[in-house]
């Protein structure tokens, strides 16, 4: 494997077959703030401009979460305008992971809760791990919107009415019930998870491209 961008809180790395591995490593939770969506904006512009990425892997490099989602003691001790700037510059991250004509799949191993849910459904695919961990939307419990596009990408994912309950309620799903929904698309061995993710993403990054 070969280390191609390193900064504080995501890298990337570089498999031999086409695929990139984008590593989010923000202890404890990988809670974002505006350095972690700095860097991952700054891996996809380099996963969109290298041509011999055919796909990506978003993994977290720590073992009990995905991401936690948004940094809640950033977001207390900063202005509102600066929580609005925040929200918006991660939207347009976000959308730029989804417009890039490559591949992306999340490798989700851990809780992946809030903002961080959110990130995943930015992706074109995501595999799961079983496990005891959680994925949804807790936040709604407390009177707060899913602010990253989650509110649109859901339902579109499952259909409305489920996603609807999930985003009402703020119910999170243990992996297997969020596979039954259609939440993540394959539910694998947590030993297998980034293995078979790179599996499928060199299967597509040798295919035709769009």
């Amino acid at each position: 494997m070969e280390q191609a961008t390193t900064s504080k809180v995501v890298s990337v790395t570089r498999e031999s077959n086409g695929v990139a591995l984008i590593h989010l490593n923000r202890p404890p939770a990988n809670s974002y703030d505006r350095g972690l969506i700095d860097d991952l904006n700054a891996a996809i512009d380099e996963i969109r401009f290298d041509e011999s990425i055919g796909a990506a892997v978003l993994m977290s490099d720590l073992p009990k979460f995905f991401s936690a989602g948004a940094d809640i003691n950033m977001f207390r001790t900063v202005s509102s305008k600066a929580r609005a700037m925040t929200i918006l510059h991660m939207h347009e991250v976000l959308l730029k992971m989804e417009h890039t004509p490559k591949v992306f799949i999340a490798a989700i191993g851990g809780h992946c809760l809030g903002g961080g849910l959110e990130i995943s459904l930015a992706t074109d695919f995501r595999f799961a791990a079983e496990g005891e961990y959680r994925l949804g939307v807790p936040e709604v419990t407390l009177g707060l919107l899913p602010g990253n596009g989650g509110t649109q990408r859901l339902p579109r994912l499952i259909g409305r009415q489920k996603a609807m309950e999930l985003l009402v309620t703020g119910k999170p799903l243990d992996p297997k019930s969020a596979a039954a929904l259609g939440v993540v698309d394959r539910l694998v061995s947590p030993d297998r998870l980034l293995a078979d993710a790179i599996a499928f993403a060199a299967t597509l990054a040798a295919g035709p491209t769009l």
